[in-house]
């Protein structure tokens, strides 16, 4: 039987979890929130314009049946999303300032992701994969993810990878993932603070030191926050300062700084890489302008990455 591949099958795909953020607001206040960082770069990259999808199960609850809402919204795929009468998987946000944070997932709907469950033909309209956070790190899900990510770069599909350092579960244990990950991706992109966090050092550019060893010819970008970001491409680096915003929220802006490197690079992999940062800063910095995770629009970016000052490396 001859199996038909639909014309509008996402060339993009981020795989891992999507979760449920709960954030208290106050004394007996909370408030929830879609998220997840491989969620939030699919989301990303369908503002962007690009045909994406994330592939990830959530539960069938309120919980999942708001992220697959918000999914439905944000004009991704949503054949590649499997809901299950599985647990959620949430993030529980007990402080804001600075961050603290724990999750709760038993045997959660994410970990029961199947790849085989998608779409026939999938494969062929593919052309880049998205992979990090906790899908990578969380059981069954990881190694079924890793094999993925392996499977997908030996048939010449582009990799991508942001590790998303989050404490506890990233140890000592993640690092032969962390390694694999990074030699087979084609862009990985990590902040300072992943580096301090996933390498256990002090000095963040030892770790940058030890993902250039892996992989001397991905595309790789350093996000420093208000200090602005580098992206290194072989012998080619850039450094950059993000354009002023007024900042309403934070949330996800490093996930829309990936997703504006990637959709400038699935656009025109062979620009100058001045303009690859531009695009990624522009978009980490509109993602900031709105409550929550506010994917970024490509007027805004366009406008934004003219202000974008390049500097010396």
């Amino acid at each position: 039987m001859i199996q038909i591949m639909h014309p509008d099958l996402p060339h993009f795909i981020a795989f891992g979890e999507a979760l449920t953020d709960l954030i208290r607001t106050g004394q007996d206040r909370w408030r929830s929130a879609c998220g997840g960082s491989p969620w939030n770069v699919a989301m990303a990259m369908s503002a962007l314009g690009q045909l994406s999808a994330f592939a990830g199960a959530i539960s069938r609850d309120p919980f999942g049946d708001e992220i697959w809402r918000a999914s439905q919204d944000g004009n991704l795929d949503l054949r590649f999303i499997q809901q299950l009468p599985r647990p959620p998987l949430l993030a529980v946000v007990h402080e804001t300032d600075p961050p603290r944070y724990f999750f709760i997932g038993q045997d959660s709907a994410d970990l029961h992701f199947r790849p085989e469950g998608l779409p026939a033909g999938w494969t062929r309209a593919l052309r880049w994969a998205h992979f990090g956070s906790l899908g990578l790190v969380r059981e069954p899900l990881a190694g079924r993810l890793l094999a993925l990510a392996q499977a997908l770069k030996g048939e010449g599909r582009l990799i991508s990878y942001d590790p998303n350092f989050r404490a506890p579960p990233m140890d000592s244990s993640y690092d032969d993932t962390l390694e694999q990950m990074c030699r087979l991706a084609d862009v990985i992109k990590v902040s300072d603070d992943d580096l301090r966090g996933l390498f256990r050092v002090t000095d963040y550019r030892t770790g940058l030191a030890q993902i250039a060893a892996w992989n001397p010819q991905a595309w790789l970008l350093l996000t420093r926050g208000e200090a602005g970001a580098m992206l290194y491409h072989g012998v080619e680096e850039c450094a950059g300062l993000p354009p002023r915003v007024d900042v309403v929220d934070a949330v996800g802006a490093g996930d829309a700084a990936m997703a504006g490197l990637l959709d400038s690079l699935m656009r025109d992999a062979s620009a100058p890489i001045e303009q690859h940062l531009r695009w990624a800063l522009a978009a980490g910095a509109a993602a900031c302008t709105a409550p929550g995770f506010a994917p970024p629009r490509p007027g805004l970016v366009a406008a934004l990455a003219e202000a974008v000052q390049i500097t010396a490396p």
